[in-house]
């Protein structure tokens, strides 16, 4: 009898924990193939703490082939299922394109970026749900504070330093609270004009911060955020966004370079091409996690629709506790499904939520007791190490040197803002010159005039203009609220020629503009740039970081 075939696409956190826990319960019995666009799993609660300088990238990537050794790892972005054939077409990350068959398939292919139709969002913002992102952040943040540590203009200097960020969940909560103290420690080093420091601002249209939590848990970061000096504004969004500021929908206008969107996200649109029932964007399943008229394949994760068998009716939200837990889940009935073991439903209890707000605060309800303080934060860095299924010593090792030394605050110049645009199926690939376009999977916006999948951390807003559709493959736009470059087009660079990219404001950890006419992808002649820093650059397949 030959071995079972098994593909897994997606090493998030459902696909992480599938791989690991059905590469011992199959104990070789098995060909397990996982497909990822990357060849680490990423550790996206300590994302913020990476934007912040406390921690390094490689500290929240654990490598896959080091940690599941026996499950064979295919780089490459699946752009095409046939259920019938029972096929994976896949893309690599060189453009060539390659099929794996398969006698069982997890499909844990988690979120993207959602984007409501708001003009000028997807020009002029950057996400938080990847690595790139992140580095660009980091870089653009320090360059803003660079530059207005410099500049003349009291205007200018104040909109540098600015950083907007939208969408007060998990992710957004946190970017804005490490935001803050990173900027503080950037201008202790490089002071600003007399009187001027820099300002965060958080932005949500629910009536508090945190709304899918506790209300203990987010008063308390509320109270941290404001005494912190974060300009808190609840039941306020964004009508649009401009290369210069943002307009609100109070009707004020405020200067920044900075947009950070943190306002959730979608099931990954992989799945809309399956032809199979969907709930909200989520493929739908049952409480055994497989899909409904094909036995022989599971999902799980955010891109899954997961019966709740303790709430009746509904199904889980798209966190990343419920897509770890799912993920171990997924492996047993898979292992059952060619007779090793016994398949079981998914049942959950809630173990508490941690939210790290920098330094020693941070607010949590381990096993539903409320925290705060330094108590909390210790709490949750605990959490995350236990959680962490490697590098726990130099993660322990960065926090430790963080709280004793000063930060490294330098711009590597490793991310441009066109290779991390806001609208993307693959935030966890940033874009190089010359690469092919994302695979067949839409882009991440939203059609104006059709709500999407909002997930539970996030609500909708209702009344938002209808704004620009990016075409996949065309021009971008010029960014304002980021940098510009005259090298952000791709293009043939002189090795010869070691000047930096010319940059100037951009918007936030997302935020970064092009040169008119740039086009992602799409090599063009570099032109001659001013001697300038280059430009570099936030919830488990989940929906934030949790």
């Amino acid at each position: 009898m030959s071995r079972p075939r098994i593909v897994i696409v997606g090493a998030g956190f459902a696909g992480y924990r599938t791989a690991r826990t059905l590469a011992r319960l199959a104990r070789g019995k098995a060909d397990i193939t996982l497909l990822n666009p990357t060849d680490y799993f990423l550790y996206l609660p300590l994302l913020p703490q990476v934007a912040a300088g406390i921690l390094e990238p490689r500290r929240v990537t654990v490598s896959l082939s080091g940690t599941l050794p026996q499950v064979r790892l295919v780089l490459g972005e699946a752009d095409g299922i046939d259920l019938e054939a029972r096929t994976v077409h896949y893309a690599d990350p060189e453009g060539d394109g390659g099929t794996l068959r398969y006698d069982r398939l997890v499909l844990a292919v988690g979120s993207v970026n959602k984007l409501l139709p708001v003009p000028g969002v997807a020009e002029h913002a950057h996400g938080f749900r990847g690595l790139p992102e992140a580095l660009y952040l980091r870089d653009h943040v320090t360059r803003q504070v660079e530059l207005a540590a410099a500049s003349d203009d009291p205007k200018a200097c104040a909109s540098r330093c600015t950083f907007v960020v939208v969408g007060a969940g998990y992710t957004g909560t946190e970017v804005a609270a490490q935001g803050q103290l990173f900027t503080d420690s950037l201008v202790r080093k490089q002071p600003l004009r007399v009187g001027m420091r820099p300002r965060w601002m958080l932005l949500d249209i629910a009536p508090r911060v945190l709304p899918e939590l506790d209300q203990r848990l987010s008063r308390t970061a509320d109270r941290v955020l404001r005494e912190r000096g974060v300009d808190v504004r609840t039941e306020t969004s964004v009508q649009e966004a401009t290369p210069t500021g943002v307009r609100l929908s109070d009707g004020e206008f405020v200067d920044t370079r900075t947009l950070v969107w943190c306002v959730g996200v979608r099931p990954d649109p992989l799945v809309e091409g399956l032809g199979r029932p969907l709930e909200r964007g989520r493929l739908l399943v049952d409480p055994y996690l497989r899909v409904p008229g094909h036995p022989e394949v599971f999902a799980c994760g955010d891109a899954a629709a997961v019966p709740d068998l303790e709430k009746p009716g509904q199904y889980t939200p798209m966190t990343a506790q419920h897509a770890w837990r799912q993920g171990k889940v997924a492996a047993h009935n898979v292992a059952a499904s060619f007779g090793r073991g016994e398949r079981r439903a998914y049942r959950h209890r809630d173990l508490g939520f941690t939210v790290d707000l920098g330094g020693a605060k941070a607010a949590a309800n381990p096993l539903g007791v409320p925290l705060s303080g330094p108590v909390a934060g210790a709490v949750t860095r605990g959490y995350h190490l236990a959680a962490l299924p490697g590098n726990r010593v130099r993660v322990a090792a960065d926090w430790l040197l963080d709280a004793v030394l000063p930060r490294q605050a330098v711009q590597l110049g490793l991310v441009r803002s066109w290779s991390v645009p806001l609208d993307t199926a693959s935030p966890e690939l940033a874009r190089v010159p010359g690469a092919p376009e994302p695979s067949g999977r839409e882009q991440g916006r939203e059609a104006p005039g059709k709500p999407g999948p909002t997930g539970p951390a996030q609500p909708q807003e209702a009344s938002v203009k209808p704004g620009p559709t990016a075409v996949p493959g065309a021009p971008e736009k010029p960014r304002p609220a980021q940098a510009r470059e005259s090298a952000n087009k791709p293009g043939p660079v002189k090795a010869a020629d070691p000047r930096p990219a010319r940059d100037s404001a951009t918007p936030g950890p997302p935020g970064a503009e092009e040169e008119p006419g740039a086009a992602p992808g799409k090599p063009g002649p570099v032109k001659k740039a001013e001697p300038r820093p280059a430009r570099p650059d936030e919830q488990a397949g989940t929906e934030e970081d949790s």
